[in-house]
């Protein structure tokens, strides 16, 4: 009995243990705190912490597809007015090449009258007159922005950069058998990259990539798609600046540009200069901005005011001026002779649709006998359902040379942009 006794027990403790085992087995460990993502809204909608840090960022951008028509400013189906700069730059390597062919092949020194000789001999400087394809002009556009922020001991630090991929419409030359001579223009397709801003700021410092302060400061101009027919300043550049803000309203920035295009990107350790200052209130707002070109020794300068004149309508007007003691145009002052002004306004019908209108117009004449300028544009934004914007537009420009001949035209235009 005693035997049987504990062979009986020395099994139960055998299936005790393995039965102790088998649960040990299938457990599920504790699952470990979650770090959910916390709203961050310090800097406004959007932001949110990065987890495990303390910085905030934001992811944005928006898709966009444009529809041109018709033809403004001398330039048939312009889309973006900001791309004019790589036309002309474009231009202007063609025009040099060949120039430097004909001074190698007949020996002759750089002069102006030579220079007239050859514009007279050879196409390449009349590019502008030359017609394109009459067609409809096209852009497809991703746009992709972020936004980190966080604060620090010298205040806050920022990261910002905003690419753009675009698929366009575009206009190449077409040349001879020789590759020497424009003879036409023809219409084609391009991907594109570009990186409209990248730069760094700490308290009011800012390095990097950007548009000029000439035209951010006094606000570029109005509510069209195409508010710079008549031009009221550069765009991309590398840019050094600091802004100082008061806490009534009042701002003033300083800062040193590297300029852009073969015309004016600056070709020693001399900057472009700019500063300027606005003081914004609940009625509205004033600033001026003033600008030294380092490369022609030229400046310019603008102001404006911005009203509130009622909860539905916001009215603005912009003055410039500028010196052309060497050159027509310069890297602050683009319009056409020494003054323009450029004025306009937004009414917001609700909610969802709001009406504007913008006119310019850019005196001409002067030392360079520059032709006189005037451009109408309006649309009407319609916001169809929330994040989703149409925005039909029309414009009229008109160019009058000092001889009295006149070239008016009128083109259309279609955008629909989704945001997010």
């Amino acid at each position: 009995m005693n035997i049987k006794s504990l062979l009986l027990g020395s099994a139960a403790a055998l299936v005790a243990v393995s039965g102790a085992r088998a649960a040990d087995a299938v457990v599920v460990a504790e699952p470990e705190p979650m770090e959910y993502v916390r709203i961050c809204d310090v800097y406004g909608a959007g932001f949110y912490y990065i987890p495990g840090t303390e910085t905030c960022l934001r992811v944005g951008g928006y898709v966009r597809y444009d529809i041109g028509v018709g033809k403004v400013s001398g330039l048939t189906n312009v889309l973006d007015k900001r791309d004019l700069a790589e036309a002309l730059a474009e231009r202007r390597a063609d025009y040099d090449a060949a120039y430097a062919d004909y001074l190698e092949d007949g020996g002759l020194e750089d002069t102006a009258a030579n220079r007239a000789d050859f514009a007279d001999a050879n196409p390449l400087p009349a590019l502008r007159g030359l017609k394109t394809n009459n067609t409809y002009y096209k852009r497809a556009r991703a746009a992709m922005q972020l936004d980190a922020r966080s604060e620090t001991e010298l205040g806050t630090l920022r990261g910002y950069m905003h690419i753009n991929y675009n698929y366009d419409t575009v206009v190449v030359n077409a040349v001879d058998e020789a590759n020497d001579r424009v003879v036409g223009r023809l219409t084609d397709t391009a991907d594109r990259f570009a990186i409209n801003h990248a730069f760094i700021e700490l308290g009011g410092f800012r390095v990097g990539k950007t548009d000029s302060l000439f035209s951010t400061i006094t606000g570029y101009a109005g509510g069209v798609i195409q508010d710079d027919l008549v031009s009221y300043g550069p765009f991309g550049t590398h840019q050094i600046a600091y802004t100082y803000t008061g806490g009534n309203g009042f701002s003033a920035t300083v800062g040193v540009e590297e300029g852009n295009g073969v015309d004016f990107t600056i070709d020693s350790y001399a900057p472009h200069v700019v500063a300027g200052a606005g003081w914004t209130q609940g009625w509205g707002g004033v600033s001026g901005v003033v600008g030294y070109d380092s490369v022609w020794n030229e400046w310019a300068g603008k102001l404006r005011l911005d009203v509130n004149a009622t909860e539905q309508l916001s009215l603005f007007a912009m003055a410039g001026y500028g010196s052309e003691k060497n050159a027509p145009v310069s890297f602050y002052k683009q319009w056409s002779g020494k003054w323009a002004v450029w004025g306009g306004g937004t009414y917001r019908f609700n909610e969802k649709a709001s009406v504007n209108l913008q006119g310019s117009w850019a005196q001409g004449k002067g030392k360079f006998e520059s032709p006189r300028q005037a451009a109408v544009v309006a649309n009407v934004a319609y916001e169809l359902v929330p994040g989703f914007v149409i925005t039909p537009e029309v414009a009229w420009t008109q160019e009058r040379a000092v001889n009295g001949d006149r070239e008016s035209q009128w083109g259309g235009f279609l955008r629909f942009q989704r945001s997010f």
